[in-house]
């Protein structure tokens, strides 16, 4: 998944990941001092070959410290591939058996966790490349999150999610298929409760109108119709 790069380019191409994809440095000064996640990511790159070589209590110490310099916990077991930016990165949890691959967008407080204590096995997502994954999300058990896929902040996936899609919501769910232009505009992801809550205002208000008017109009009939049709629709996509 790596290719054949060495340790110090791997490293070069970790420092310059925030130059690439933060709008907010201003000097690569700034590298040393405001992204815990670059050095989490570094950290990483060491400890993983010593437990890679069977020294694994030390590459487990090393990831411990760095965990409390950070605030950021990454076994050093999983596989992180190249081009990994973990933005703000505070709170971010990555598990033994995890596999990010290229390209990849993490915010803080991502969890890409377990759902079993089955030694042996995979336990922990695979994140294909490409992907972002956005603010408090938590992805959980050995599932894949497709190339190129947008998970929205604080959702929970617990099912695998296919290329070029985005997904949100507790459980998620996937909203869109298609891979988008701006991987990083999470504002513009559909709030899915909003819509529930809109359809049932409608609703209530539609009837209120029959109750009042004691018998329903042709207007209110068509009305009525086309609700029921969002709210099937609706259903389905919760469904899927």
């Amino acid at each position: 998944m790596t290719g054949k790069i060495g340790l110090w380019q791997q490293i070069k191409e970790d420092f310059s990941q925030p130059l690439k994809n933060d709008p907010a440095i201003n000097s690569r000064v700034e590298l040393f001092f405001n992204y815990p996640g670059v050095w989490a990511i570094v950290t990483y790159r060491f400890a993983n070959i010593l437990y890679r070589k069977g020294f694994k209590r030390v590459a487990r110490a090393i990831m411990g410290l760095n965990q409390f310099i950070t605030n950021i916990d990454i076994h050093p077991a999983a596989t992180i591939g190249r081009r990994v930016f973990l933005d703000h990165a505070f709170g971010v949890v990555v598990g033994e058996t995890t596999i990010i691959e290229n390209d990849i967008l993490i915010y803080q407080g991502v969890t890409l966790g377990g759902v079993n204590l089955n030694r042996g096995q995979k336990r922990h997502p695979t994140v294909q490349s490409g992907s972002v994954i956005g603010a408090g999300a938590k992805v959980l058990g050995d599932i894949v999150i497709g190339k190129n896929c947008r998970i929205g902040s604080n959702s929970v996936v617990v099912n695998s999610v296919e290329d070029n899609s985005t997904a949100v919501g507790i459980p998620a769910r996937v909203i869109k298929k298609g891979r988008d232009k701006n991987p990083m505009a999470h504002n513009k992801i559909p709030d899915i409760n909003k819509e529930l809550f809109i359809y049932l205002f409608k609703r209530i208000k539609a009837i209120e109108t029959a109750i009042n008017t004691q018998h329903k109009d042709k207007e209110l009939i068509e009305k009525d119709i086309e609700l029921e049709a969002i709210y099937k629709q609706f259903l389905k996509s919760v469904k899927e």
